[in-house]
């Protein structure tokens, strides 16, 4: 499926991931409207970005469905319709099970669960009344393996994972795809914004650099044109997610050993 002429919507899209997407959408012939809670940083991003023709920041917080329901009657006025919608806003909390606040764990959840469900619901009328859309969810690699000392983040996105690929049988007779992203570590500033609690301990190789926003942007618009239910980025995070499906025992004797204190 092409790309040029559709219209994208991408939350979170002041920087990484989904400043990339809304990048290499737009650099595809796409107009993109660029989401933030902040407008400023918005319009930083969408300056970036380029195309000013074709692009839109608007501020909006996933968290209250009045100001996604807010966007969408924009940028329905604005372009006319909307093709795809990319739900990426979220942020992490590294903290113990045992010690995690419960009100920071609640936020989070808030962010990265409940304002992709609601982007969901906002959406899906719209794209039925369409005949036609894509939803594109940004999940991780944590949502198959659970990650230790992020184990809230990893649990919003098992359930984003599970919820995004349910639509997607609902809405397989609609004409709709929900498309599912799933990065190993990425180089971004995901760690240095996330909330840190009083167990502060990373799980992850030292050799292990991670990828960059722009490949997990082009798996994505590679994603988006087969019409694919998942994508899992790099390819080398299939054979590790696999041997957690059948070994999941040596996979958290590893994750054991190479727990540390976190910079």
């Amino acid at each position: 499926m092409e790309i040029a002429g559709k219209v994208a919507v991408v939350t979170g899209a002041s920087m990484g991931i989904g400043e990339a997407v809304a990048k290499i959408f737009v650099e595809q012939g796409a107009s993109v409207v660029l989401l933030s809670r902040d407008a400023g940083r918005a319009e930083s991003a969408r300056s970036r970005v380029g195309h000013a023709e074709r692009t839109l920041a608007l501020s909006c917080d996933v968290r209250h469905r009045e100001e996604i329901d807010r966007v969408i009657s924009l940028t329905l006025h604005h372009f006319g319709r909307i093709d795809i919608w990319v739900n990426n806003a979220g942020h992490g909390l590294i903290d113990s099970v045992a010690r995690m606040d419960l009100s920071a764990c609640r936020d989070m959840f808030e962010t990265n669960l409940f304002g992709a469900i609601a982007g969901m619901q906002a959406i899906i009328p719209v794209m039925k009344q369409q005949n036609a859309g894509t939803i594109i969810n940004i999940s991780s690699v944590a949502g198959h393996i659970p990650l230790p000392y992020s184990a809230g983040y990893s649990g919003t996105k098992f359930a984003l994972n599970a919820m995004g690929k349910a639509a997607g049988v609902e809405l397989k007779n609609r004409n709709i795809n929900v498309l599912t992203v799933c990065p190993g570590y990425v180089r971004t500033d995901f760690s240095a914004n996330a909330v840190r609690g009083g167990e502060v301990k990373k799980v992850r190789p030292s050799t292990v650099r991670g990828i960059t926003a722009e490949r997990v942007a082009r798996a994505t618009l590679a994603g988006y044109r087969r019409q694919k239910r998942e994508v899992i980025v790099p390819w080398t995070m299939h054979p590790v997610i696999k041997l957690y499906q059948l070994f999941p025992g040596l996979v958290e004797k590893a994750m054991v050993r190479l727990a540390k204190p976190a910079e």
